[in-house]
């Protein structure tokens, strides 16, 4: 089992929810979130700050979290990659990590069974 977490523009999370949905995926977590990445957000300058001193922007963006079965990997990352490749810089990033036990509160079914 995995946890996948994508972190993709706001305006591409709508398409990337219909994608998923398209092949079956339709448990997630979304959040809005901030951040910005390696480019350090956009600098402004004392002038062009509301507040006269210079500080950094963060970029809205959007948080889907899936916990998702092994073999259902490859497929999730190509729909997000699908969805979100612009070859611009901010299209955001997929972080895959493993996930030990998944438990369905209400009937206690656990891992596999716990996610369909």
């Amino acid at each position: 089992m995995k946890e996948l977490t994508a972190i993709i523009r706001p305006g591409r999370a709508k398409l990337t929810k219909q994608k998923l949905a398209e092949k079956g995926f339709v448990a997630y977590t979304e959040e809005r979130v901030l951040g910005r990445g390696k480019q350090k957000g956009v600098q402004y300058g004392p002038e062009e700050s509301r507040n006269g001193k210079e500080g950094i922007s963060f970029f809205p963006k959007r948080m889907l979290t899936l916990f998702v079965n092994d073999e259902d990997l490859e497929t999730i990352v190509s729909i997000f990659i699908e969805a979100n490749k612009t070859g611009e810089i901010g299209d955001g990033k997929i972080f895959v990590g493993p996930a030990e036990e998944a438990i369905r509160i209400r009937t206690d079914e656990r891992s596999r069974a716990a996610l369909v």
